[in-house]
């Protein structure tokens, strides 16, 4: 009787294992191809094969030679910098509008709401001549102050939706027993709030990552320049550098990777890890 009750709950997970591989091999074609045109041979560019005849690496090999490394430094920093600053202005912004009630509360979420509908080139001419103003063109620390001023109104919002699902009671027993409130926060709160920490800095950093049209227009300088605008300067306007362009386009996936395998155990133990005394 048990083998019959068991075999079709085993039925639907091998099924729904092979939906997920098989979605999983979806997304994972693009990159796949990205990395095979990339070790393409040059005079094999244009032929309709799955794989090469032979592999040619050189297009890794050579493209440090083009400054490109330098680029992808100056991306870590920006994405780096950005969400530590997004994240320390949002975290006791989203606390605070989720513990206390005060005058002007709803009107400053919406206030904060309203700034994330504001697209980055709908600014260009403003931001552009403030940054100028400022001297802030042509530097990383400006890109760096551009791209947490646009990710700070959703950081937030997350945030404050995680703190106020968080019941208070939690961190009123934590300060009977002699906690105090940043206490309670950093030991209570903080760890049942990881999931929302995780989506927030993901976000962040993918979206200062990935940005391209501000940084077009705030730097010049090739050296000072972020990964999106060195991976544009392989487009040129009678040929395309395929092979560069496709093997600079797998490096930049890397550091994307390398933090979603970083976080994603913290996303599954933050959800029960402040709830135990």
């Amino acid at each position: 009787m048990s083998t019959r009750v068991r075999t079709p709950f085993k039925t639907r997970q091998l099924v729904l294992a092979g939906i997920a591989y098989l979605l999983a091999m979806l997304f994972l074609v693009p990159y796949a191809e990205m990395v095979v045109t990339a070790a393409r041979p040059a005079d094999e560019l244009l032929e309709p094969t799955v794989l090469p005849s032979h592999w040619d690496w050189s297009n890794f090999t050579s493209l440090w030679s083009t400054g490109l490394g330098g680029n992808l430094r100056v991306s870590l920093m920006v994405a780096t910098g950005s969400t530590l600053l997004v994240l320390l202005a949002a975290l006791p912004a989203a606390y605070y509008t989720a513990r206390r009630r005060f005058r002007g509360r709803t009107a400053f979420l919406l206030l904060v709401l309203i700034t994330q509908m504001f697209q980055p080139t709908a600014m260009l001419v403003g931001i552009y001549k403030e940054f100028s103003a400022f001297g802030l063109t042509d530097s990383v620390f400006g890109l760096i102050l551009v791209n947490a001023g646009f990710n700070l109104a959703f950081a937030t919002w997350i945030l404050n939706a995680y703190f106020a699902s968080i019941p208070v009671e939690l961190e009123e027993a934590a300060m009977v027993d002699g906690t105090s409130r940043l206490g309670a926060l950093r030991h209570i709160t903080m760890p049942l709030a990881w999931p929302g920490l995780v989506t927030a800095l993901i976000f962040t950093f993918i979206s200062a990552w990935n940005e391209l049209v501000i940084a077009l227009i705030l730097t010049t300088t090739p050296e000072k320049q972020p990964l999106t605008v060195a991976l544009d300067s392989f487009i040129g306007g009678y040929q395309i550098d395929w092979g560069h362009l496709f093997a600079a386009s797998a490096i930049a996936t890397i550091p994307v990777i390398v933090l979603f395998a970083a976080i994603e155990r913290k996303v599954v133990s933050g959800l029960t890890a402040g709830s135990i005394k």
